[in-house]
């Protein structure tokens, strides 16, 4: 069932406002302490943790901005999706774990790989006319679909000869 119209630019703004508030406290908590989330980063053998962990700063902090607002999703969708994607797995090594703690590391690394999965579902879907972008290009009615070729007639048997007229 396709979910159409105002209904659906609701449900993706909803979608987009949600994923924000999901990844912007990671990225205020990063912002916070910079030097912190570098020496984490060193931890996981990461070369350059302080110029990743500006960069991180950077894309948690303004990629969900982005996001909300609808500025260039798909793009900010795979960014952010890639980006909580390799954070993941830098960061919640639970095959490194035994016990309760790869429990926990296990359980926040799903938690990522679910939160990344709905960012690509964002790109995927689009805008939406509730957004930055779809106000900036203003109301698109969905594309015109493609008209239908002409049929053609059934080509016609050759006529026969009119049978000649006897002279009366």
């Amino acid at each position: 069932m396709a979910i159409e119209g105002r209904n659906r630019d609701g449900i993706l703004l909803a979608g987009r406002l949600l994923l924000a508030a999901a990844l912007l406290p990671a990225g205020i908590a990063r912002a916070l302490n910079p030097s912190g989330f570098a020496l984490t980063l060193a931890a996981t053998g990461m070369p350059y943790p302080h110029a990743v962990a500006t960069v991180s700063v950077v894309v948690t902090i303004f990629g969900p901005l982005a996001l909300a607002l609808g500025v260039l999703p798909r793009l900010t969708g795979w960014a952010l999706a890639i980006h909580t994607l390799v954070m993941g797995l830098l960061l919640h090594r639970f095959w490194d774990f035994a016990g309760a703690s790869a429990l926990v590391e296990r359980e926040l690394f799903l938690a990522q790989a679910g939160l990344a999965g709905g960012l690509v579902l964002a790109a995927l879907a689009g805008p939406g006319a509730w957004s930055w972008q779809g106000w900036w290009h203003g109301p698109r009615s969905s594309p015109a679909p493609a008209p239908a070729a002409k049929k053609r007639a059934a080509p016609r048997a050759p006529r026969s000869p009119k049978p000649a007229r006897a002279a009366a």
